[in-house]
């Protein structure tokens, strides 16, 4: 009997190592894939999209030379953003979720003539997998052997194969990139002078392009003017040996004329480039757009040549022409390229400059914006308080109406919080879209509710609430974990755990030359202790009254990027760590932290030091902390936290006159106990040293 029993456990252990074999294989080859099975017809996702017919006309445009104006090509590559690189653009130019189905902010598909392709990372490999239909392939990069782009064409095509690329949608980074790993596999990168899919894409189905008026960032929330903000460019292109640059980016462009408007989702940006000379600045808009609000007027557009720094506003479409004589007349152009999120200029910019004249550099612009000035970094701590309270005051009506057995989808819950953060004074609405994500849902990173996936909630696993605004004073983005009922072992867990690590990476001291990729061992320590992990970066960059998501910080340990850079004083970054469990439930905590100076530590090293302050201020939920599993630091360190949450929000809830929540808020921050029974020592000693060492290794390569 017991021999017999042996035998069926290795048949198991057999089987079982077969089948994950198996699943890795299809895994690499982008055919793993939900209900696409070949054998029988499986339910399908309720938000797949069909996009077969579109996958259709548009291979016949890849064979038509007539339309290409060139030779047919053999694979057509559609990125996800638009023509000034941005991470969210407008409907109208969502050319990748067209062809693709996939609505995410990351991913490129590529399309031959058999096979069509999508690429994204680890926040988006369960929402692709159920939006794409089941024609399309998915390549989930984050896990081991994932082939490349490049490295999926030249296996594809044959030698000679042409790969077609809109050269306005592609960074000149990019195209570079893609250019050098072709040679070996004697491909070639074509681009086209025309656009696949707005050809096919129907006027009738495709969104309105967003048109709104623009206006003036005050200086009382901006905190310098235009004029000096460029004086600090120019001294930047000055050092580069520039006497001119072409700025594409709208964050960019935003920061540094302080002009806000409505043409990017959730960000306040105005669709334009900028080219700026010695003395003269060039700004490429829809005058129509400047009308209202005195924009022009502020501009000193009616006193061209004049005024120092006057801005001459110039049609929209005229960078074009212009970059062709303009740069004529320059010895050097710095034209932007990659920095982190920034993806730079497009192929389509480089090729209209001579190529003896460009110099190409990371934008000065990204790093100067960076670095908040005082009255913007008094603005974004004034922002984190106004959207703490808008936020307790959410949550204390949805628990009050949970317990009184209302009930609320994951869109109810997300239409109710834009509501209450749209009330808040200075508010200019959401920063990014909000997601709410309950049980499995909560397990996508990044998932956001639709008609089609729309989880009623209930009182049996936690709900991810990842929200954030735009306010004149500065741009929030915050995640919290809720659950309305009794959670599971495995649920608190998992959130405390998560919760040590947000904490240790907020309390760390480090010397000013140490790089960001260090930090990241600290908030994931007490997932990888027990074998776990999670597939995004912990953090990113956040703008004042800007894009939620900034260069150049990005935190994660195995990024060349992170690698590179370092912390400053001023800058502003998120904290999100989280754990996600497939088909069951997930959980995230995101902070915003600024970065501050410790004037009072000696430098003994020859760098001062820095460290963090905390300015997101939204209670946690303390029936999902396991208090056993927290240090005495790591208590004493939430006691303070929620002493510093009654002290900002309670005063900002009781000025509002918002009552309800600061009694919950109230009641979310109670004191814990300090000391008392513990299943695990301090971790702070074992963390600090696992990240020197860590730190130390990262130097040494």
């Amino acid at each position: 009997m017991d021999f017999n029993f042996k035998i069926i456990g290795l048949i198991i252990c057999i089987y079982f190592t077969f089948c994950s074999g198996y699943n890795e294989e299809l895994k690499i080859k982008g055919e793993l894939r939900k209900a696409c099975s070949k054998r029988g017809h499986i339910r399908q996702p309720e938000r797949r999209v069909n996009t077969t017919t579109r996958l259709i006309e548009l291979r016949k445009l890849m064979k038509s030379e007539l339309t290409l104006g060139t030779s047919a090509i053999d694979a057509y590559i559609v990125f996800s953003g638009d023509e000034h690189q941005s991470v969210d653009c407008d409907e109208y130019d969502r050319r990748r979720e067209y062809i693709s189905g996939f609505s995410g902010s990351y991913g490129d598909a590529i399309i031959t003539q058999e096979k069509a392709v999508l690429w994204t990372d680890g926040r988006y490999h369960l929402q692709a997998d159920e939006q794409i239909n089941c024609g399309w392939l998915l390549m989930r990069e984050g896990h081991k052997s994932i082939p490349t782009r490049a490295q999926w064409l030249k296996e594809q095509l044959p030698f000679g194969g042409r790969v077609g690329v809109d050269p306005r949608i592609i960074s000149e980074y990019q195209w570079l990139e893609l250019k050098n790993e072709f040679l070996e596999g004697h491909l070639k990168l074509v681009a086209l002078n025309v656009s696949l899919i707005d050809i096919i894409w129907k006027p009738e189905e495709r969104p309105k392009r967003r048109n709104k008026d623009v206006f003036v960032w005050d200086l009382q929330y901006a905190g310098k003017n235009y004029s000096r903000k460029l004086s600090e460019v120019r001294d930047e292109m000055k050092k580069e040996g520039a006497d001119a640059m072409i700025v594409t980016a709208l964050d960019e462009i935003s920061w540094l004329l302080n002009i806000k408007g409505r043409d990017v989702p959730y960000s306040p940006f105005v669709r334009s480039y900028v080219i700026i000379e010695k003395y003269d600045v060039y700004l490429y808009v829809n005058r129509s757009q400047l009308v209202r609000n005195n924009v022009t007027q502020y501009l000193q557009a009616p006193m061209p040549f004049t005024v120092t720094d006057t801005v001459i506003i110039k049609d929209y479409q005229d960078i074009w022409p212009d970059l062709r004589t303009k740069s004529q007349k320059y010895e050097k152009i710095l034209v932007p390229t990659k920095c982190v999120y920034s993806a730079g200029a497009s192929h389509a910019i480089y090729t209209h400059i001579p190529v003896n004249k460009i110099l190409p550099r990371q934008s000065p612009i990204v790093y100067l914006k960076a670095i908040k000035n005082p009255v913007e970094i008094k603005g974004m701590r004034h922002a984190q308080i106004v959207d703490a309270a808008a936020l307790c005051d959410c949550l204390a009506y949805f628990e009050k109406r949970f317990s009184l057995g209302d009930s609320f989808t994951e869109m109810d819950m997300a239409k109710i919080l834009d509501t209450y953060r749209y009330e808040q004074n200075l508010s200019l609405g959401n920063s990014f879209r909000t997601i709410v994500g309950f049980a499995s849902n909560a397990a996508q990173p990044h998932y956001e509710p639709t008609v089609n996936t729309n989880f009623k909630i209930f009182d049996n696993s936690t709900v991810v609430l990842d929200s954030g605004g735009q306010y004149f004073s500065g741009t929030t983005d915050v995640t919290r974990t809720l659950h309305f009922g009794t959670p599971t072992e495995d649920e608190k867990e998992a959130y405390t755990r998560v919760l040590i690590g947000s904490i240790q990476l907020s309390t760390l001291i480090f010397p000013s030359n140490m790089r960001m990729s260090g930090v990241d061992v600290l908030s994931r320590s007490p997932l990888w202790e027990v074998g776990l992990d999670y597939l995004h970066e912990t953090g990113h960059g956040i703008g004042a009254f800007l894009e939620v998501h900034e260069s150049p910080i990005k935190i994660h340990y195995n990024s060349d990027v992170s690698s590179q850079q370092e912390f400053k004083p001023g800058y502003f970054f998120s904290n999100e760590p989280g754990l996600y469990r497939e088909g069951e439930f997930g959980v995230r905590l995101e902070n915003i932290l600024e970065v501050i100076e410790k004037p009072w530590l000696p430098h003994s090293s020859g760098h001062e030091f820095l460290g963090f302050k905390i300015i997101t201020l939204v209670p946690y939920e303390p029936k999902l902390i396991k208090l056993s599993l927290l240090s005495v630091q790591h208590r004493r360190w939430l006691n303070h936290y929620n002493e510093q949450v009654r002290i900002h929000v309670g005063t900002e809830l009781k000025r509002q006159n918002r009552m309800e929540g600061f009694y919950w808020m109230m009641s979310k921050t109670e004191h814990i106990p300090e000391y008392g029974h513990s299943n695990i020592i301090s971790s702070q000693p074992v963390i600090i040293c696992l990240a020197n060492t860590f730190l130390f290794i990262l130097f040494i390569i």
